[in-house]
């Protein structure tokens, strides 16, 4: 199954998807492509830091991930994480900011200001390419804390889907702390609190379990992450017009 993802070709056009993050504080952003990652380099791994328990988020600049590395084999999808949305209308980062992003007008390393919308200066990408542009949305969300979610982040979130889906963007979402969540009580509570707050069909929820006190690779945590999210994210993007148009 890896190796089928490691020979995924794409185009020339757009040699590797990009796929952007995006969520509440502390909804495990950082810790998926830590997971990701860690599964392809073989290694656990920890450059994405996760946010701690204060409400503001611990990332500030647009980053990518690549996955892999020169010595395992790099594969031809990156991961971009953004800033946590916070609690209030006029707090933490700019639904626009992210709108930007996924249009493609954010440099990477860009630092987002919490107040203020990037400008369009030397650095503001104003002619994106296939390259630039961000192919699948991915909300993030915790299974576990998921129904005490402020009614303002879900609205930034309906925001930011809804100009994805002007460009034609796959979405989906990644439901975290899925071991930290009884699945015969709250399982269905979970799928049900997506459809009507997000907006998002059965098919596009992929539950996850990211590493986070494990101190060895678990084969069962790879398994589940590779077979519900890489294959299923790789398989809806072939059927993206976007991507499509290049072969």
């Amino acid at each position: 199954m890896l190796n089928n993802l490691r020979k995924y070709k794409i185009c020339k056009k757009v040699p590797e998807l990009r796929f952007l993050l995006h969520g509440p504080v502390g909804a495990g952003k950082s810790s998926t492509i830590n997971t990701i990652k860690s599964i392809f380099e073989n290694r656990l791994y920890h450059l994405s830091l996760p946010s701690a328990a204060s409400g503001k988020s611990f990332t500030l600049k647009y980053h990518k991930f690549p996955i892999g590395s020169e010595h395992s084999g790099l594969l031809p999808f990156a991961f971009y994480d953004v800033m946590g949305l916070e609690e209030g209308k006029n707090e933490g980062m700019h639904t626009d900011d992210i709108i930007s992003a996924l249009k493609g007008h954010i440099p990477e390393d860009y630092e987002f200001q919490p107040y203020a919308m990037i400008k369009e200066d030397k650095r503001y990408i104003s002619h994106p390419t296939l390259r630039d542009m961000i192919h699948c949305l991915v909300s993030v969300l915790p299974a576990d804390t998921v129904t005490l979610i402020s009614d303002s982040v879900i609205d930034k979130m309906k925001t930011v889907r809804a100009a994805a889906s002007a460009l034609g963007m796959p979405q989906m979402v990644f439901m975290t702390k899925v071991d930290e969540t009884c699945p015969m009580i709250k399982g269905r509570s979970q799928q049900d609190f997506y459809l009507t707050s997000l907006g998002v069909p059965i098919n596009c929820i992929f539950p996850v379990k990211n590493y986070h006190e494990e101190t060895a690779l678990n084969e069962s945590v790879n398994l589940l992450i590779t077979v519900c999210i890489c294959f299923s994210l790789l398989f809806k993007l072939n059927n993206l017009n976007l991507v499509l148009s290049c072969f």
